[in-house]
């Protein structure tokens, strides 16, 4: 008598997305989701396995007839790209720049090395800017940072119909001006970005640390600062203006700005203890903006990376342990760039000051990237109005 085989209950990644014919993305997503349960695989723990009846149930959903409308909806929120792009994503748990691991690149990379690889260029520099000098003003950083921007977007020739190299040399300038509103006058000899971030605020044995968030911030795919820049790109705006528009989105609390709500609960920690904190921000509904990332399942490859050099502080620590053990969720790159903070002393802005700069280089990458193919991204709205009155 022949024994049936049972198909195995639990799938490598290979597999599940072999049968619901979808980016790793959107897997990732339908786990962080509750859609689909996931469990370190015994034989390597780096790699997860999924459910076979999540994943069956899932797929057989997909295969039924659904409108454009409703595909185009779902895009838009944590699933599949909207847009195809070469610059960077994350599969299995890595954030790749253009196929190199980026945590890889955060041992000796610096953010002008990372530039070149996501521009496809020889690496930049990021000097003191030439084309729009601004008054002395006793603005915040964030705030000189916007009206520099914003200053050259008025001025600055629209990208289209502009060769790649002038567009990159005028990002690389762009980048230098915004650099100047945030750290104050460029020192008297060229340095690498992480070196003068650490010259001014006084902080030289961060240098290393700094580079390494530096590289780690500068690109994450599709997230909302870089869609609006690439929105804006397509209208064949300036790359001052792009940057512009990513940079504004970049200070969302639910985006760069979420170091701050970090902040804000290590001092309630302080105040109350950890687990009273953590348990006051669930009651009130608030999100803990330092536990869990959609895209990392297994926890945020950023965030190891960074921590991986610094000594945790003792109430840092208590925190982790206290929130991952009532959310279920590790910590995240916001926790370490405040763990960062805390550690080197760094001003409170620093979190946002340090994604500010980075990500700059990934919204240039993308522009580029966006300007090549030319075409404008207008999606349709699915109107959900009162209707239009008949005449009577």
């Amino acid at each position: 008598m022949t024994t049936k085989r049972t198909a195995p209950l639990w799938l490598p990644a290979a597999e599940a997305l072999e049968l619901m014919q979808v980016r790793p993305q959107t897997l990732y997503a339908s786990v962080s989701r509750g859609r689909i349960r996931a469990k370190p695989d015994a034989a390597d723990p780096r790699r997860s396995l999924y459910h076979r009846d999540d994943v069956q149930r899932i797929a057989a959903r997909a295969r039924g007839r659904r409108s454009s409308e409703t595909v185009a909806s779902e895009a838009i929120q944590w699933g599949e790209p909207v847009l195809a792009s070469a610059v960077s994503t994350v599969a299995e748990g890595r954030l790749l720049y253009r196929g190199q691991d980026a945590c890889v690149l955060a041992g000796h990379a610096t953010l002008e090395d990372v530039a070149g690889l996501l521009w496809a260029s020889p690496s930049p520099r990021f000097a003191a800017s030439s084309a729009v000098t601004l008054p002395a003003t006793q603005a915040a950083p964030l705030q000189a940072g916007l009206l520099a921007l914003a200053s050259r977007a008025a001025t600055d020739l629209p990208s289209r119909g502009r060769s790649r190299s002038v567009l990159q040399a005028e990002a690389a300038d762009a980048i230098g001006a915004l650099a100047d509103a945030l750290l104050g006058a460029a020192p008297a000899r060229e340095v690498p970005l992480h070196m003068r971030l650490a010259s001014a605020w006084r902080r030289p044995r961060a240098a290393d640390d700094l580079r390494r968030a530096l590289v780690l911030l500068a690109d994450h795919e599709l997230n909302a600062s870089t869609f609006a820049a690439r929105v804006t790109a397509s209208t064949g705006a300036s790359v001052s203006a792009c940057l512009l528009t990513g940079l504004s989105t970049l200070t969302g609390p639910l985006h760069g700005g979420a170091s701050a709500a970090v902040q804000a609960l290590m001092r309630s920690a302080a105040a109350i203890g950890a687990e009273a904190a953590v348990r006051e921000w669930l009651a009130h509904d608030r999100p803990l903006a330092a536990f869990g990332h959609p895209l990392y399942p297994q926890g945020d490859a950023r965030c190891r990376a960074l921590l991986a050099n610094i000594e945790l502080p003792p109430a840092f620590g208590e925190l982790r342990d206290i929130g991952e053990k009532l959310l279920g969720d590790a910590v995240n790159i916001d926790f370490a760039l405040a763990a960062l903070a805390a550690v080197h002393r760094l001003p409170a802005g620093a979190p946002l000051t340090l994604f500010a700069l980075a990500r700059t280089v990934g919204w240039t990458a993308h522009v580029l990237e966006q300007q090549a193919t030319g075409q404008l991204i207008r999606p349709r709205a699915r109107y959900t109005g009162p209707g239009v009155a008949q005449p009577g």
